[in-house]
């Protein structure tokens, strides 16, 4: 039998839900000091109520901020604290407040009033390639065919597409038959084309188009070719005793040819402007320097500093607070008058939320840098020993969660006497050696890395190897170990490793 009706089912859950200053503190935290001078500079030109303050007078405002106006608004009550007796237009402070996660870059300073020219325009690679091929003496069918090629380029510059789907393709589209010998036809001709091996099928390909080109003849032109062409699979695999014997040559011709294949351009795709700036300049979070005492047995002291260059001290407009004077003292409740005290109250909260925000954005940063180096004292002091340390090591000495260290630590970076680093650097996983001591993973990176760059590359050392040398030095890692650690260092296995000497 069905039952059928209603019931009545109450249940209790427990939600948590951020504040608008809250999101707004997350958004701020998350900054790094580029992106912090936009994001002040995008508030200022939207709430009238903030401005940059003289530093000279800031101590003053502040004080007049938080004791005049406050006593002020007291006697009066017409300024009421958020959320008690007016509604507060969320919508409107959310609108000024709001940081939408744009991404600033952290190139340098310049002109300020060449930052809305536009950039020069530059032909796309694409268009570059349709005008040369304009140029070619194409039949209408092999311009068809050659629009179908360039369209089909990865971003590598390879032509990779089937070539029955290019066949289909024009004759389902254009209604003109054409066949695979065509369009290998039409292909090779653009491989010619600037910049040479555009249009490859595979790197194979474009290298032996690139060495074709090459217009002086030499025998080690011939060599490489021949490599390329007829010993593809040894040279891939580095068996250079075969490619000796094939070849009838020498260490020292062989190594010309693999010079000479290692000069050639294995994605002419890839194309950059010579006059673009293609580089992206840090500027650092922090500054941390060990000064030592300069009595001795007396241990010296870290100094560090937060980067505050060009994030201006901010405080709400006098001018604004006078407005609010005269509002007051007009007793009319006129409803322009009703409209403007809003319109000030709002943007008066707005703006000391956004400073409040700011100063809280400070201390964790400094609360945050001071526990990495308070961990990492050895590291700051001589540029090495560095220790395991994860975030919830930070997160519980400073007492904030973990989700937020991890804002603190993502694209910040610190200015050091040993370079600069960012703060993902000094977090790592440990490893204990054979005294029993806990080192980082990265300083066991570091090691293994030295040991491949110093290895005898004629005969590379296999990870066993390679093993068998860290547990020499104390580390107790397996094979498995050294081999994951190799690969996150973008570095190949022996064989590949394997050069002419």
């Amino acid at each position: 039998m069905i039952k059928t009706g209603q019931n009545l089912k109450q249940t209790q859950s427990l939600q948590q839900k951020l504040s608008p200053q809250q999101i707004q503190f997350i958004k701020l935290l998350q900054l790094p000091t580029i992106g912090m001078e936009h994001r002040i500079k995008e508030e200022i030109e939207m709430n009238p109520v903030l401005e940059e303050a003289d530093p000279e007078q800031l101590e003053e405002t502040v004080q007049e901020n938080e004791t005049d106006w406050d006593e002020k608004e007291e006697k009066t009550d017409e300024l009421e604290p958020v959320d008690q007796h007016d509604e507060v237009d969320w919508d409107s402070f959310m609108h000024n407040t709001e940081y939408e996660g744009n991404n600033y870059s952290g190139m340098g300073g310049g002109n300020e009033e060449w930052k809305d020219l536009p950039d020069p325009y530059h032909d796309t690679l694409l268009e570059e390639l349709e005008k040369q091929v304009s140029l070619l003496d194409l039949s209408e069918d092999e311009q068809l065919i050659a629009d179908q090629i360039l369209g089909s380029l990865d971003e590598d510059g390879y032509f990779r597409r089937d070539t029955e789907a290019v066949v289909d393709n024009i004759a389902f589209n254009q209604g003109v038959l054409v066949n695979a010998d065509d369009i290998e036809k039409v292909r090779k001709q653009i491989q010619q084309l600037d910049p040479i091996g555009i249009a490859s099928r595979d790197l194979r390909d474009c290298l032996s188009c690139q060495i074709s080109n090459i217009p002086q003849e030499s025998e080690t032109r011939d060599h490489a070719l021949a490599i390329v062409d007829s010993h593809w699979e040894a040279f891939e695999k580095k068996h250079f005793s075969k490619l000796k014997k094939r070849l009838k040559i020498d260490d020292d011709q062989l190594k010309e040819a693999f010079e000479l294949i290692r000069s050639l351009d294995p994605k002419p795709g890839a194309v950059v402007h010579p006059d673009e700036d293609t580089q992206h300049y840090i500027e650092p979070d922090f500054e941390v320097y060990y000064e030592p005492s300069e009595k001795e047995g007396e241990d010296g002291e870290f100094v560090i500093r937060l980067n505050r260059r060009n994030v201006p001290p901010l405080r709400i407009s006098p001018e604004y607070r006078q407005m609010w004077d005269n509002l007051k003292k007009n007793s009319k409740s006129e409803s322009n008058d009703k409209h403007a005290k809003r319109f000030i109250k709002d943007k008066v909260e707005s703006a000391q939320w956004f400073i409040d925000s700011i100063i809280q954005r400070q201390n964790t940063l400094m609360n945050t840098m001071r526990t990495i180096v308070s961990l990492q004292e050895d590291f700051f002091k001589y540029g090495e020993g560095l220790k395991p340390m994860i975030l919830k090591d930070i997160a519980e000495r400073i007492k904030m969660d973990i989700s937020t260290v991890s804002r603190v630590v993502n694209g910040k970076y610190v200015q050091t006497n040993f370079g600069v680093y960012e703060l993902k650097y000094f977090f790592s996983e440990g490893l204990e050696t054979e005294d029993g001591e806990d080192v980082s993973n990265r300083e066991v990176k570091n090691y293994l890395e030295q040991i491949i760059e110093d290895e005898d590359k004629n005969k590379p050392l296999s990870d066993q190897a390679l093993t068998d040398m860290l547990k020499e030095k104390g580390y107790k890692v397996a094979r498995r170990t050294v081999s994951k650690y190799r690969e996150q260092l973008n570095i190949p296995v022996a064989r590949l490793r394997k050069q002419i000497m």
